[in-house]
């Protein structure tokens, strides 16, 4: 009797310490290592890939963000900030209806078919808004100007980035709102367009978010 339960004191002191050891070891030395590792190596990855404007964090270089006017009497949809670069549309963007104490944007796709009406009229639209937001009194956007992704929301409606062809197209609607040249406006977004990684992966990009930063220190707006 006396060796079973010294058997099993020994056994639960022996988990106890495993418990413990492993405790410290993976809940406290390991995180503490990783994320020293991170910061030291990539700390602007580690730490969200925050853009900082004006001393303050206005957003992740991963996330798309949109630029819109405050919301008018009546409106259920803010109109976009024609002074600011616009990204891709974000129609797969959703809001929390579960639990509503909370004011959340649920991200993911429309799910929607090419063939679908109501994706086709969300296309036509934002066609047609591209159109008319963009062109100006000395610049006409033709409809075969207009880029697939200026009309298409990305997979998770949060991409960060858009083509240099739609950012291209913004650049006169740019020029005129902020009183730029629009050569100076060009050059900003040649400045700010990434080529394919390792020369050969994926398509050439402009962020936006990062696009938008460098406008508002060139205008100081």
């Amino acid at each position: 009797m006396n060796n079973s339960v010294s058997g099993t004191g020994r056994l639960l002191w022996a988990g106890l310490r495993a418990l413990l050891v492993l405790t410290v070891v993976c809940g406290v030395i390991y995180p503490l290592a990783v994320t020293g590792v991170a910061q030291a190596v990539m700390g602007h990855q580690a730490n969200g890939s925050e853009l900082k404007s004006g001393g303050k964090v206005v957003g992740s270089s991963l996330i798309g963000q949109r630029y819109t006017l405050p919301l008018k009497k009546g409106q259920q949809t803010p109109a976009p900030d024609l002074r600011w670069f616009q990204p891709r549309p974000s129609n797969g963007l959703g809001t929390n209806s579960v639990n509503t104490q909370y004011k959340l944007l649920v991200s993911g796709a429309t799910n929607r078919s090419g063939d679908n009406a109501e994706l086709i009229k969300w296309v036509k639209d934002a066609k047609s808004a591209v159109i008319k937001d963009n062109s100006t009194a000395g610049y006409r956007v033709r409809p075969s100007d207009v880029p697939a992704d200026a009309v298409t929301s990305s997979g998770s409606g949060l991409d960060p980035d858009i083509s240099p062809q739609y950012a291209k197209l913004q650049v006169h609607r740019i020029a005129a709102r902020n009183h730029l040249t629009v050569a100076r406006v060009d050059r900003l977004v040649a400045d700010h367009t990434t080529g394919r990684t390792l020369g050969f992966v994926g398509e050439p990009r402009v962020n936006v978010l990062e696009l938008n930063v460098a406008l508002k220190q060139l205008t100081g707006s």
